[in-house]
């Protein structure tokens, strides 16, 4: 049988050259997840056995003839358990995939969320592709070309990698034309060229520097501007969208260590890179960069914890200023800086009296901007009709598979869930029988019939998750998209028209209103230089975040409420959810640390764990320091591994669950 070592997990260093024919130990984490199996396992080396070597994977036996796969940590021939130790069973790839910096961040996060370590290389390495392998492996590096000639643009923060300065950016809007790896002249973001000076820095070092998005569509424009920074041949994409021999390819010359600039979503946080010189995420406060798999650890969080492990330059960019970031600036552990300037007029309007759904303001600004430029026009909701209810009595139509609202994405289509996608060809209301049904709501397919008619002559386009498009000319046209979904148009937009502000803020939740200022900058930095931007059924502190120079004085007003509260992310919480005795047992043991308190507990939803039934569960909001962080996690590690070692039957939900900085208890508030 496997044996686990005595005390804490080695460190993640090559070890030293075991004698010639001498006995040879590998210790090995496990691909699984099961709480009990975070640890590592010892396994003897066969006679004869070669390849392995630390990173590199293997299969094992566990629990008797069962083999697993899991990753060799470090090789030694000194044993640590006493007892029988397995053989290694066989050796998958000679491909050393698990660098030791990313052992000692996966084990480091995974502590810090009380999680298993499994799951966090489960998301840092792709699945293998052997004849990707091959290729690697048989292949002469070949020297990388020089960089291009510096431009103007290089001079953003200069000595900011070499410092290895920590700040926070806040960047100003606005797009600007450069010439892409092929000659040709195409438009991106200030912001991306922003960051692709600063990557520059760390590649001029001979350094590695990765570069945290959120989706696709930031990728593609940072991905053009590092090409014209540092040359395409330095660009490296790591991108699950990629198929799959592409992403295998591109984590593999990670491996390599050559001065590169790595990009990607969330996952490309935990990328290969020994010799990390730049560390950034943009958009830190967009919650697609929150892992949605255990240990649902957020891409900032672990950024701050790689930083500290590898002193590399640390950068939080956006258009908005989080709270978390500005947390962190008034900690002092990150400088702030703010970069460029963009001139628009942002003009707030309330809906016209007459009910329309865009105001006159609004009309005017995109009369005059249609003769030159495109205009953009942001809504809440995709599709036509997003809601529906029965036609006799009004109460809310829904599916009768899962209870989903029931909605149309076009004019005259057959309703469908929201949720499941399910068709409601036959529907009847299950209040009064009645088929009729009336429409609730506009969709931005329905808002751009509504332009079309008050813009005869001009096209006008959708863009939402039906209709993805990245960009677009600089014909005038109306643009009509969901939040998130705008294109860059070539040279920007001549109006941006922000609606359903009511609808944006009307919703429940804690960072409600820090979304929305969000996204309302983000769709603002689409516009030209002197475009107005008019933003409707908005006021407040939201207005005046999106109408002034910088959202920092709103990032600040924010985190001082959530201070007086006691809420994320002046505090850091605990999600404890599980059958009502598993989770006295540990709101108990928690109770023992000092200034934590706990709200609950409180029957849970069903849909918190999959597999439980309304009022099987219970959950219970834990809330700690910063400092007592790890006591936390450890605590919580322990009661998870209690309840884990009770029996269950098949297909019901764990006993006990705990999730550290869980986002979903104050989706509520």
């Amino acid at each position: 049988m496997p044996a686990e070592p005595d005390g804490p997990p080695p460190a993640a260093t090559l070890p030293e050259a075991t004698p010639p024919g001498a006995t040879r130990y590998a210790r090995v984490v496990v691909d699984s997840r099961l709480p009990q199996l975070d640890r590592l396992f010892e396994y003897r080396v066969p006679p004869g056995m070669t390849g392995v070597e630390p990173g590199v994977r293997v299969r094992v036996p566990l629990r008797g003839d069962r083999l697993t796969s899991g990753w060799v940590v470090e090789t030694t021939d000194a044993r640590a358990w006493e007892g029988e130790v397995a053989d290694v069973e066989k050796v998958v790839s000679p491909v050393p995939v698990l660098q030791p910096e990313v052992w000692a961040l996966a084990r480091a996060i995974a502590d810090r969320a009380a999680g298993g370590a499994a799951d966090v290389l489960r998301v840092a390495i792709p699945g293998r592709q052997a004849r990707i392998e091959k290729q690697w492996l048989a292949q002469e590096r070949a020297e990388l070309p020089p960089l291009p000639e510096a431009v103007e643009a290089a001079a953003v923060l200069p000595g900011l990698v070499e410092a290895r300065r920590r700040v926070a950016i806040e960047c100003a809007g606005g797009v600007a034309e450069i010439t892409d790896a092929e000659g040709a002249p195409v438009w991106v973001g200030r912001w991306a060229i922003s960051l692709a000076s600063i990557a520059r820095q760390a590649i001029e070092r001979g350094e590695q520097a990765i570069i945290v998005v959120p989706d696709h569509r930031d990728q593609r424009q940072l991905r053009i501007a590092l090409a014209a920074a540092i040359g395409d041949e330095r660009v490296v994409e790591l991108d699950a969208r990629q198929k799959n021999p592409e992403r295998y390819r591109g984590f593999l010359r990670c491996i390599d260590g050559e001065p590169i600039a790595i990009i990607g979503p969330r996952s490309a946080v935990y990328a290969p890179a020994p010799k990390l010189g730049l560390l950034a995420i943009w958009e830190d406060g967009d919650p697609l960069l929150s892992e949605p798999l255990a240990p649902w650890v957020h891409a900032r969080d672990a950024a701050l914890v790689r930083q500290g492990q590898s002193g590399c330059a640390l950068v939080l960019a956006g258009h908005a200023r989080s709270s978390d970031a500005e947390r962190l600036v008034e900690l002092g552990f990150l400088e702030h800086e703010r970069l460029g300037a963009h001139r628009v007029r942002v003009l707030p309007s309330a809906l016209t009296d007459d009910g329309r759904r865009v105001p006159a303001v609004a009309f005017r600004a995109a009369k005059e901007a249609l003769a030159t430029k495109p205009v953009l026009v942001q809504v809440a909701r995709p599709g036509h009709a997003p809601g529906l209810r029965c036609g006799d009595c009004g109460a809310r139509a829904r599916c009768t598979s899962c209870a989903g609202p029931l909605g149309r994405s076009s004019r005259g289509a057959v309703p469908s869930c929201r949720l499941c996608g399910r068709l409601a060809a036959a529907w009847r209301c299950q209040s009064c029988r009645g088929t009729s049904l009336t429409e609730v709501g506009r969709g931005s397919s329905r808002i751009a019939e509504e332009l079309g008619r008050a813009f005869p002559g001009v096209p006008v386009m959708v863009a939402d998750g039906e209709h993805e498009r990245l960009t677009i000319d600089a014909k005038p046209r109306m643009v009509v998209a969901t939040r998130g979904a705008e294109p860059l148009a070539d040279g920007g937009y001549g109006a941006v028209l922000l609606l359903d502000g009511d609808a944006l803020l009307s919703r429940e939740g804690l960072r409600v209103a820090e979304e929305a200022v969000r996204q309302w900058a983000t769709a603002r930095a689409l516009a030209a230089d002197g475009a107005t931007v008019v933003l409707t059924g908005a006021g407040g502190a939201t207005v005046t975040a999106i109408t002034g120079d910088t959202t920092v004085p709103f990032a600040k007003a924010e985190l001082a409420e959530r201070r007086s509260l006691r809420f994320p992310p002046a505090v850091r919480t605990a999600s404890v959810v599980g059958h009502p005795d598993a989770v006295a047992e540990a709101v108990e043991a928690l109770a023992e640390i000092e200034h934590l308190d706990v709200l609950g507990p409180v029957p849970a939803p069903a849909d918190v764990v999959k597999g439980s039934r309304e009022g099987e569960l219970e959950r219970a909001i834990a809330r700690f320091a910063y400092a007592d962080g790890a006591r936390v996690a450890g605590v919580a590690r322990g009661r998870v591994l209690a309840a884990a070692s009770r029996p269950r039957k098949p297909g019901a939900p764990p006993r006990l669950r705990i999730r550290l900085d869980d986002p979903e208890p104050f989706d509520g508030l």
